[in-house]
């Protein structure tokens, strides 16, 4: 047997992404439900979200969360953005998924979550069995001494029997699934329930290190944002730079100047002595990632940029190469992403005034046709964070290659660093 219970949390594409994930979830649907006309679309709920609709009634509703009837003509109440959930109780129970809908989003804001303004993003319960509406009645309380702790006001959900759900339109159902290159929206306070088998958020501080550091703003509720997932699995879990990188959810950060706001998850701040420098809302491919880190760690008009993104080349004896051309024994790293790309055991000095190896470390750069300058050469690139390194030839000594690579997008690492 299932059974079906439905939540409000804000615009339905995040709360029902997050539901979806939970084991013991066999559906979730997103629609529209607590309004008084029929056959609601999106276009209809957002044309009369800035309606102060609903009036007495609606304050009934959100205040006392209140079945009373009452008598009130002509008033129109909107709908808000709902998700239907049916789950199996025999794996997961509905205290479990009700005390995730208090923790995934901000039930003390009246008629709104975040930036998102309007009746149709308000928050609502909406029960089908006796049991689901005590456990909300009962949860709602024990809820608000926690976010009493934490200074926050009163909850205003709206807790109803569900009168009807009207599905939205195919285009919503999946969203974030569909389009996988955007954020989550998370206005979630951080508060949360300590129970053992309930997904909690993390509150571990972080402050300011002191010069540049990335700062990565992840969800409230570890797991809950797929491009948060996706952001880590892509890019930041193959970062090895020298720039420190960290992820934490915003309730965590203190101490921080920042003009950007840290509701979506992920939002990528590159922060300098505890200011915000650069910051982009939303998932970043490796590309925009790097080529954004760039400017922020070598300065778009550096040499090394230029390198690196625009396909430059270093000047010959350049004082990098002076340096780098006889370093101990270790290994040059990309500049940016920090990972190994070759070794001294295989440097040799080509006398071409560009530092020279025999061959790159395993599977960490990729060959591409150059047909720039009416020549056909084969130029090298990182895989790690795809920037131009150089070229490699086929006049290396013994018959070896000979890899002519560019000494300012490298660092140097010595072996006994490794």
């Amino acid at each position: 047997m299932v059974l079906e219970i439905f939540f409000a949390a804000g615009c339905f594409w995040g709360v029902e992404k997050n539901f979806e994930q939970i084991e013991g979830v066999v559906d979730v649907e997103s629609g529209y439900s607590g309004g008084n006309y029929d056959n609601p679309t999106y276009r209809d709920v957002l044309e009369n979200r800035n309606l102060k609709g609903g009036g007495f009634l609606e304050t009934l509703r959100n205040i006392a969360n209140s079945n009373e009837e009452t008598e009130v003509e002509d008033i129109l109440i909107n709908h808000t953005e709902t998700v239907k959930v049916v789950y199996d109780p025999d794996i997961v129970s509905t205290e479990y998924l009700i005390k995730n809908f208090w923790q995934i989003h901000n039930p003390t804001q009246t008629n709104g979550q975040g930036n998102d303004i309007g009746n149709n993003y308000r928050s609502a319960i909406y029960w089908t069995t006796p049991e689901q509406q005590a456990i909300a009645l009962q949860t709602r309380e024990d809820f608000q001494k926690l976010l009493n702790e934490k200074g926050y006001g009163d909850i205003v959900t709206e807790i109803m029997e569900l009168d009807k759900f009207w599905p939205a339109e195919n285009y919503h159902q999946d969203y974030l699934v569909k389009n996988p290159n955007g954020y989550c929206p998370d206005h979630s306070t951080g508060v949360a329930f300590v129970d053992r088998d309930i997904k909690t958020a993390y509150h571990d501080t972080i402050r300011p290190l002191g010069g540049k550091e990335i700062v990565v703003i992840g969800p409230e509720i570890e797991g809950t944002c797929l491009f948060c997932l996706k952001l880590e699995t892509e890019v930041t879990s193959k970062y090895s730079g020298s720039i420190a990188l960290r992820t934490a959810p915003a309730s965590a950060l203190q101490g921080f100047n920042l003009t950007t706001e840290t509701w979506a998850a992920p939002t990528i701040f590159f922060i300098e002595d505890g200011k915000e420098v650069w910051a982009n809302q939303g998932f970043m491919d490796v590309k925009e990632f790097y080529k954004a880190l760039g400017k922020f760690k070598l300065g778009a008009n550096s040499e090394s940029y230029n390198v690196a993104f625009n396909d430059g080349t270093d000047r010959r004896y350049c004082k990098q190469y002076e340096i780098f051309n006889n370093t101990p024994d270790g290994v040059f790293v990309d500049k940016l992403s920090g990972r190994p790309l070759f070794d001294t055991d295989y440097r040799f000095n080509s006398k071409s005034g560009w530092l020279s190896f025999t061959r790159p470390v395993t599977n960490e750069v990729y060959e591409k046709i150059d047909y720039s300058f009416g020549m056909v050469r084969t130029e090298i690139r990182s895989v790690s964070s795809d920037i131009h390194l150089g070229h490699v030839f086929n006049d290396g000594p013994g018959g070896l290659p000979r890899y002519c690579i560019n000494a300012t997008v490298l660092e140097f690492v010595p072996r006994i660093k490794i």
